[in-house]
């Protein structure tokens, strides 16, 4: 269901944005964990690397389980009991999860994840704006040939609210609010059964329609998150290779004469087409156009003059 993500934010601005505060009610930023692997982008699909915030207690066995790490991560989890060598060879789709399942399937079983904002920091940073928050959870895979440790994630989805259903059925498990992601988050203290009390529908979301440039992974532009006014009629634009063929054509095929029109006969009696063609030189021509002139010039030069017409 959910496809496309954006965090273009610059890692700084990013930590900014997640501030919080810890069981003490001191106001903290998370700290980065492994900062070299985030990439920002305006285009995020299934398989690439996203920011996820969590709890340090996962890396940390003695922490605080308030306190927040942001870790680049795989989007689409890999299950820590795949076996595979290549995470590539998963035979099934782990990018979202349902949340009326989320219990039942063995591949979703590891701890909590969300993308966190904190309203009043984030005015100051972004005009307003603060970041979507969706719930997920994540997991940690080795690959049996050894190597780096992978992360990835998934995001949970439940039904949609009235203003998304015409759209999807489907929508991610937003957490609306700094409580919100607080109680995901900290599994030390908030029990799973509690945690999922906060996966349902909200209406507390705006939304716009955007270019279908996003449709191509490659595309990281603004362009993806603009605004597209339906009801203007978008103009085609011709690509640089159909732009190259316009000019050529226009400098180098032969342009075509108007015809003209014959003037009108002065008397009744029938006249032959011929009689019509211009008298003077013509130039050579390409195509048949000019080889059917040339033959009705030379039919004319050669008829009878039984044949050829005469003026009373």
């Amino acid at each position: 269901m959910c496809g496309r993500t954006s965090c273009h934010l610059p890692k700084d601005v990013l930590a900014r944005a997640c501030a919080y505060r810890d069981r003490q009610g001191r106001q903290r930023l998370p700290e980065w964990k492994d900062p070299d692997k985030y990439c920002p982008s305006y285009n995020k699909s299934p398989q690439s690397s996203s920011p996820v915030l969590l709890s340090r207690l996962h890396f940390e066995k003695d922490a605080d389980s308030s306190e927040r790490i942001i870790a680049p991560m795989r989007w689409g989890l890999v299950p820590s009991w795949f076996k595979e060598s290549d995470p590539s060879k998963l035979k099934f789709n782990t990018s979202n999860c349902r949340s009326d399942t989320i219990m039942e399937k063995r591949s979703f079983k590891s701890g909590s994840v969300g993308a966190v904002d904190d309203p009043e920091h984030w005015e100051k940073v972004w005009d307003n704006w603060r970041l979507l928050t969706m719930a997920g959870i994540f997991d940690c895979w080795e690959s049996p040939e050894g190597g780096d440790l992978l992360y990835s994630y998934t995001i949970i989805t439940v039904d949609s609210c009235k203003s998304l259903n015409d759209i999807h059925p489907r929508m991610p498990a937003i957490l609306d609010g700094e409580e919100e992601v607080s109680k995901w988050l900290d599994f030390g203290e908030v029990s799973t059964q509690e945690a999922l009390k906060l996966i349902h529908p909200t209406e507390n979301i705006t939304f716009h329609p955007v270019s279908c440039v996003v449709n191509n992974t490659r595309n990281n532009t603004p362009e993806c998150l603009a605004p597209l006014n339906l009801l203007l009629k978008k103009e085609l634009k011709a690509s640089g290779s159909s732009q190259k063929m316009m000019q050529w054509l226009a400098t180098k095929s032969p342009k075509k004469e108007e015809p003209k029109t014959p003037p009108k006969a002065e008397s009744d009696v029938p006249q032959w087409s011929s009689q019509f063609l211009q008298k003077s030189p013509l130039p050579t021509k390409r195509g048949s156009a000019g080889l059917l002139e040339r033959w009705l010039k030379q039919e004319k030069e050669e008829e009878p003059e039984a044949k050829r017409p005469h003026n009373q």
